[in-house]
């Protein structure tokens, strides 16, 4: 998606700001009596809304699972102190990944096509953390006093404006604004860098990782893209020197060699999104078929194989090629998911709903477990029951408008009109589309005007989304 660059790029020099301290600001500094925690936050919450509305997603629970735990863990050892994270999976096969104030994580697809462990994973997430602990946003706007925050809301909107498609219109919009505090907070860049390199360094080894990992994905990305006209966007956005390279190896070789370096979990996650970028999914099972023929006992191939095959239709045999994975490890949630997904394919609704009710007694909590489990009360066509699910979802996932979304389609389904309002304007509101949200609630309101206490609840719901709309609008202004 060409898009992407105009977005990532340019959000890359919200954080090219100066600091010459390595810790984390107190909240009682100039940053924050400019810039507070809580502006970040609506303001993130603000820009991340825009961002879902116009750029395309990874809509794969597994994979949203996989990244929001494994930051969260990193986070558990960060310095980061205000860890309300949200998260957005962005469908691009370029390597990226970003921090945006308020908490907001951003990682492309593509970042699990580069990252061959999950340690070289793990340090590029780490290294965004440390944006977002050392609060370079706010730090930035201190440094730069004329670069007030509604300059700043007004360049996030031309960023969604470039990256919803825009083009020259979201340019100028960027431009106008910003023109000449981009240039001159590029020249801090490599501060900025270089301190959120050096914590997530420490980071890395505090959640268990070997440091090592940073400097070696750092060397691997500047060799294989040393001549490239086109290099990937996290190389656009954190430029990589050889000065940074050896400062980081020298770092990370003071901690001791012990430190993980990979896992299975990282590498099937790999094998998934490896299948979404490939041509085809005819194509991926060659590949992952060849890796078999050369290394029989490489689980993660097998594992994209099954997923290939799957998608071909050859339920058969990925069946027959899940097996060995399943017999190895009978109480794996990803190859049970798969096994899951596979039985559904094949309309073996009640073998998939024993397997269900197993996996859920171990892993009662499970994101993509739970989400499978309201795909197949659906394909057995119970709809109050995939209802019902979906409500137990939302205690956790309140925030996910691909829950929401879904929410609304399945209380359309099962006739509840005014729940299926109300859930398209937590979807809309959520996209950063107030004024289809609070339509969608007036709705909801007429249907339930002879129902005084629900009418009510709506209607202090719209009030809220009419503030919200509100403050969005004058941080946009």
């Amino acid at each position: 998606m060409t898009f992407l660059r105009p977005t990532l790029l340019t959000l890359a020099c919200l954080f090219a700001t100066h600091t010459g301290a390595s810790d984390l600001p107190s909240l009682g500094d100039a940053s924050s009596s400019i810039v507070s925690p809580q502006q970040e936050h609506q303001l993130g919450r603000a820009w991340l809304g825009l961002l879902r509305g116009q750029v395309s997603q990874l809509d794969d629970p597994q994979l949203k699972d996989f990244v929001e735990s494994s930051v969260y863990n990193l986070s558990e050892t960060s310095q980061l102190q205000d860890r309300r994270l949200e998260f957005v999976l962005l469908n691009s096969p370029q390597l990226n990944a970003f921090a945006a104030p308020g908490g907001i994580v951003g990682v492309n697809g593509g970042l699990f096509l580069y990252a061959q462990t999950e340690a070289e994973y793990a340090s590029v997430m780490a290294h965004e953390l440390a944006h977002l602990s050392q609060r370079h946003f706010a730090r930035g706007v201190e440094a730069q006093q004329r670069m007030q925050l509604p300059l700043m809301a007004a360049m996030l909107a031309g960023i969604v404006a470039a990256a919803a498609g825009a083009g020259d219109a979201g340019i100028a919009a960027i431009m106008s604004t910003q023109a000449a505090a981009i240039q001159e907070q590029r020249r801090f860049s490599r501060q900025n860098e270089q301190e959120a390199d050096r914590i997530g360094l420490v980071n890395l080894e505090k959640a268990g990782y070997d440091p090592r990992a940073m400097p070696l994905m750092f060397e691997r990305l500047m060799r294989q893209y040393r001549y490239d006209a086109k290099p990937p966007e996290f190389l656009l956005t954190h430029p990589v020197s050889e000065s940074r390279i050896a400062d980081t190896r020298n770092r990370a070789e003071q901690y001791p060699a012990k430190g993980r370096e990979d896992s299975l979990r990282y590498q099937l996650m790999r094998a998934r999104v490896q299948l979404t970028y490939e041509e085809t999914p005819g194509v991926a099972a060659k590949r992952f078929r060849a890796m078999l023929d050369e290394n029989p006992g490489l689980d993660a191939a097998r594992y994209g194989l099954v997923l290939a095959q799957m998608k071909t239709g050859q339920l058969a045999e990925a069946g027959e090629t899940l097996a060995p994975l399943l017999s190895k490890t009978p109480d794996d949630i990803t190859y049970n998911l798969a096994q899951i997904e596979l039985d559904m394919a094949a309309n073996r609704l009640d073998a998939a709903e024993r397997r269900q009710k197993r996996m859920l007694t171990l892993y009662p909590s499970n994101y993509p477990l739970q989400q499978t489990r309201v795909d197949l009360l659906l394909k057995q066509q119970r709809v109050a029951d995939a209802e019902r699910a979906l409500d137990d979802l939302l205690k956790t996932r309140a925030k996910d408008p691909d829950v929401w979304y879904q929410v609304a389609e399945v209380r359309g389904l099962s006739g509840n009109t005014i729940g299926l309002h109300q859930a398209r304007a937590e979807f809309f509101a959520l996209v950063g589309d107030y004024n289809q949200a609070i339509e969608q609630l007036d709705f909801a309101k007429r249907r339930a005007s002879n129902n005084f206490q629900l009418a009510s609840r709506i209607d202090a719901r719209q009030r809220e989304l009419a503030e919200e709309k509100r403050l969005v609008e004058q941080m946009l202004r």
